[in-house]
């Protein structure tokens, strides 16, 4: 299995109430195909895995991998803080449906290069499908050393890495750390093509839920040899990645999904809705959006 293209990552809708609506995560996964995407990462941060049972993150994977049908590969978000959990949550991703996992760097504690190893390595030997490596120091306060994915490639089901560093330069030293095949894919949208240009194989994308054909076009494009073509596609995604930060992640997103009439219901606390100001913010960023 190859991980490549534009790969949203998806929220997970939830009802009034806050409970799963699995109505409205089939809609979205139909939404996101006639989009154009390349595959579907449902559990991750975006959709709220954090606070998500995990009944409920089976759940949502299976509705998933149904409606998706083996249309895209859909690859589960299965890193929890301890070796042990994330082993669980891998093998229900596993036996949902899931076509391969992503591993976030456990959080809460500041493990070694040894210890990423043997927890990385313990979770991808756990399950027959393919592990990507999650990399997201913002968020963990901790960096994957390149020397720990070659490693793991070397000798486990590990097929690639997503990068949300933000550094051009640490992708770049993923990918000369992978073998040929190994996917490294863009975590920030704003760095979508410059990981292309440097030899990336896609992005797992936020904004790709809100508008996944106007992501697609930037790899689509770039992958026609249309560069210039493929770089004003990622200039137009500029302004809405830039308001992510204005609320609680992943609340701009929902508010996003509302306001261009395909509500995906409230965020589960401790988060909580956008206030009225950057709820009319958005909407004009999505009105230009929209008209480009």
């Amino acid at each position: 299995m190859k991980i490549e293209g534009i790969i949203p990552a998806m929220v997970t809708p939830f009802t009034a109430e806050g409970e799963v609506d699995e109505a409205g995560l089939r809609a979205l996964v139909r939404r996101l195909l006639a989009g154009g995407v390349h595959g579907l990462f449902p559990t991750g941060s975006t959709g709220e895995a954090y606070v998500l049972t995990h009944a409920e993150r089976e759940r949502v994977i299976a509705a998933v991998a149904e409606e998706t049908a083996g249309r895209v590969p859909v690859m589960a978000g299965a890193g929890l803080p301890s070796t042990r959990e994330s082993i669980r949550a891998a093998r229900a991703a596993e036996r949902a449906g899931a076509d391969a996992l992503s591993v976030i760097v456990p959080a809460f504690v500041p493990p070694s290069a040894e210890e990423l190893y043997a927890h990385f390595a313990a979770i991808a030997d756990s399950v027959s499908i393919p592990t990507l490596l999650y990399n997201h120091p913002l968020r963990t306060q901790i960096t994957i050393p390149p020397e720990v994915v070659t490693r793991l490639t070397a000798a486990h089901n590990v097929i690639g890495i997503k990068d949300s560093s933000g550094q051009l330069a640490l992708t770049m030293s993923y990918i000369a750390a992978g073998p040929a095949g190994f996917g490294v894919m863009a975590g920030m949208d704003s760095l979508i093509l410059a990981t292309l240009v440097m030899g990336g194989s896609g992005a797992v994308a936020a904004s790709a839920g809100i508008f996944p054909e106007k992501v697609v076009a930037v790899y689509e494009r770039y992958r026609a040899g249309d560069l210039e073509g493929a770089r004003k596609a990622q200039y137009a995604l500029h302004p809405l990645r830039q308001v992510f930060a204005m609320g609680t992640f992943p609340a701009v997103i929902k508010e996003a999904l509302a306001q261009i009439g395909h509500p995906a219901g409230p965020v589960r606390g401790p988060a909580g809705p956008l206030g009225e100001a950057d709820r009319r913010r958005l909407a004009a960023i999505l009105a230009r959006l929209r008209e480009a």
